[in-house]
């Protein structure tokens, strides 16, 4: 495989070989071809997750992937090493979603300025909830159980409009601070923080009734 060739992800995620990450990275800027063979079955599935959770669409997602390894090949020379490999290639690889993203709604394809009043809490009189809000508490310690609840909250966040979806990942899920997440949605930073208050408020009532069935 060359650099530019088709990405695909290996479902084993197996190396090709024992070289540790400095010597990989070495051979990746010499352009090795065995290295990009290896970097790519090493990180690829784990790059189309990355691409899964902002885009629902699998030809988007494939492309995504296909843009992050391409991005990552260009840039190795200027990679120094200050972090893990896999740590900065899941940078290239948000990055690379929320471009698509934005490309996706210049085609007028994905509506990023989506409504989500449907999904918040209602409040009547002095601001008191229409209905009781529940706790999420922890997790169930059954393995079972806890692998069913965190699919339920994958499938949720995906139900989510795009805009709080992607707001909510950035912020939660890849840990970015407000003005960092504010700086990606070029919007203001106080307008970042009230995508995101939206995002998980529509969140728990998508949760809703998993947390009624958990608590029955």
């Amino acid at each position: 495989m060359s650099a530019g060739g088709p990405v695909r992800a290996d479902p084993s995620g197996v190396p090709s070989s024992t070289l540790g990450e400095a010597d990989l990275i070495g051979a990746l800027k010499s352009g090795q071809a065995e290295a990009y063979e290896r970097f790519v079955r090493t990180h690829a599935t784990r790059v189309k997750a990355i691409a899964d959770r902002y885009l629902r669409n699998d030809e988007d997602a494939n492309d995504v992937v296909q843009e992050t390894f391409l991005s990552a090949f260009k840039a190795i020379q200027r990679f120094e090493g200050k972090s893990q490999l896999s740590t900065w290639l899941h940078r290239i690889a948000v990055n690379a979603a929320l471009m698509k993203l934005r490309t996706l709604e210049r085609k007028g394809e994905v509506t990023l300025e989506e409504e989500v009043d449907e999904l918040l809490p209602k409040f009547v009189g002095f601001g008191a909830h229409a209905t009781p809000q529940r706790s999420f508490g922890e997790l169930p310690e059954d393995g079972i159980m806890r692998q069913e609840t965190q699919f339920f909250v994958r499938e949720c966040i995906d139900k989510l409009p795009a805009m709080y979806r992607t707001a909510l990942l950035l912020r939660d899920i890849e840990g970015y601070e407000n003005d960092e997440l504010a700086k990606h949605l070029g919007i203001t930073v106080n307008a970042a923080k009230i995508r995101v208050h939206r995002a998980r408020q529509a969140l728990r009532t998508l949760l809703e009734p998993r947390i009624q069935s958990l608590g029955s």
